[in-house]
């Protein structure tokens, strides 16, 4: 019998303490879809999946310096610029609650994946927002919408993969775990399989992409979304069927390999393609694939920011109502072209006989510069680390920073002064804590470690430092917030272990 969770522990977010429940829920591998979809293969041409990705970073801002979303900063504070859009943002996080079930019950066959990162759910509870939350439990938990609505995992507090400490990576996952399952329930959970990595950010160092590709797959997650210009063909050529689900390759230095299913999001302006529904009007040009031996509709993935900007909040809404009724009128809204989500869509290609070996696949950028120099069998850290450091005098456009949805803004350079911090933190709490659960990990007393206080604290401030958000915004305010989540994780780690 799994234990209803907590979703504030202590004042804290319920990130931790539940690892083996949380594990045996996600690695389930029944269906999530298939039994419930009303879509048919034989009956489409084409199909596209659109995310909503929504997040607020916590920030040192309260008015005693407490921990606080960001969103409740912008309501304490209306005339800083910017600051006027947090009633309308906060409508936003709500707003598709209220559009799915409008949409059902005029009879479309809406779909939607969405993506809140673990900062802002728990940044609207803090604020007494619970409502935003349960007005979103209507969509998530009652049977009559689950066909349409899909949770996508992502990192808990917003960082960005490739500047993420290894050893950390996997924590992000858990903890974004652990928050859902304690608002949303553990079947809830276990209806989550597609992964959203914050900024779109592709690992593309061979160890921290194999690292990140095992811990999605040790957590339950079947595929993740991926930016286009972040992966290559294994012969370091652009995708040439970017239509068509991937299989994502992930070597290691030591030449160990591991692979997980790709749905490629197309490049171009996000929110504007999103807003407008421009997967759904860029679906109508295409047609039916050859996949291994099965003829499949191909799919248009896109993500964009669910609340940001003029046209998320203003131009969306009647877009994406728009073109649901349009799809209803030309087929019912499950013929020709239709919506789905990435895990619908993955389960009826399969059930048809696609198998993930059957899909094209890629790697992330910039690799098959160094395999082209390491062979499989002659893979070492020490050859991976040559072959880096050769490619990188030969062509100084080459790096292994990774890749995200844009290619002018960088969260590693220049940002010594937040890195430096984060690494120094991650560190700390791993020299301090892991030999105390790692020496217990026969013994029950191993879970009581990750139920403690102390721990989440010391975890929460740790995962926090990492948000991608005190590098985005450039220095100034927001790199005193990280030295300021820096100090306060410091603190803790040492005098609570």
């Amino acid at each position: 019998m799994l234990p209803n969770l907590p979703e504030i522990i202590d004042g804290l977010p319920n990130i931790s303490g539940w690892e083996e429940e949380v594990l045996s829920v996600v690695q389930r591998n029944e269906p999530v879809f298939l039994h419930r979809t009303n879509i048919r293969l034989e009956d489409v041409t084409a199909v596209f999946a659109i995310a909503l990705h929504m997040h607020q970073p916590t920030i040192p801002a309260g008015a005693n310096g407490e921990l606080i979303s960001n969103l409740q900063y912008m309501f304490e504070h209306p005339h800083i610029p910017d600051n006027h859009n947090a009633t309308t943002f906060a409508y936003c996080y709500s707003r598709m609650a209220d559009f799915i079930p409008e949409l059902v019950a005029n009879g479309c066959n809406p779909r939607i994946m969405l993506d809140y990162s673990g900062n802002l759910l728990w940044g609207l509870r803090q604020m007494g927002r619970g409502d935003i939350l349960e007005n979103l439990k209507r969509i998530t938990t009652e049977a009559t919408y689950q066909p349409y609505v899909e949770w996508l995992g992502t990192m808990w507090s917003h960082t960005v993969a490739p500047s993420t400490p290894i050893p950390d990576i996997k924590l992000h996952i858990l903890a974004w775990q652990h928050h859902f399952a304690a608002i949303f329930g553990w079947e809830a959970l276990a209806r989550v399989k597609g992964f959203s990595p914050p900024e779109m950010h592709l690992p593309n160092h061979p160890d921290t992409l194999f690292q990140f590709v095992k811990a999605l797959k040790e957590c339950g997650y079947r595929w993740l979304l991926v930016q286009e210009h972040t992966v290559e063909t294994l012969t370091g050529q652009p995708l040439q069927n970017k239509h068509l689900p991937h299989r994502l390759v992930a070597r290691n230095s030591s030449g160990e390999e591991v692979s997980i299913t790709a749905l490629i999001k197309t490049q171009g302006s996000d929110t504007k393609l999103v807003a407008q529904m421009q997967p759904y009007y860029e679906a109508k040009t295409l047609s039916k694939q050859q996949v291994g031996n099965v003829l499949i509709p191909p799919i248009v993935s896109q993500i964009g920011d669910g609340e940001n900007g003029g046209v998320m909040m203003n131009e969306f809404p009647s877009g994406f109502k728009q073109a649901w009724y349009e799809m209803q009128h030309q087929g019912g809204g499950t013929s020709g072209v239709v919506g789905v989500t990435g895990t619908e869509y993955l389960e009826l290609i399969e059930a048809a006989g696609c198998t993930p070996h059957d899909y094209p696949t890629c790697q992330a950028i910039n690799q098959h510069q160094i395999w082209q120099r390491v062979a499989p069998e002659n893979s070492s850290p020490e050859a991976v680390t040559n072959a880096i450091n050769e490619i990188k005098q030969t062509n100084h456009n080459f790096h292994m920073d990774g890749a995200s949805w844009t290619n002018h803004i960088s969260w590693v350079q220049g940002y010594d002064n937040v890195l430096t911090p984060l690494n120094q933190l991650s560190a700390l709490f791993h020299e301090k804590i892991d030999p105390a659960i790692h020496s217990n990990s026969e013994d029950v007393s191993s879970k009581t470690i990750t139920q403690q206080r102390e721990y989440r604290e010391a975890l929460m401030h740790n995962l926090l430092l990492q948000t991608s958000c005190f590098r985005y915004w450039g220095q100034g305010a927001w790199t005193d917030y990280a030295r300021e989540i820096y100090q306060r994780g410091e603190e803790v780690i040492q005098h609570k272990f």
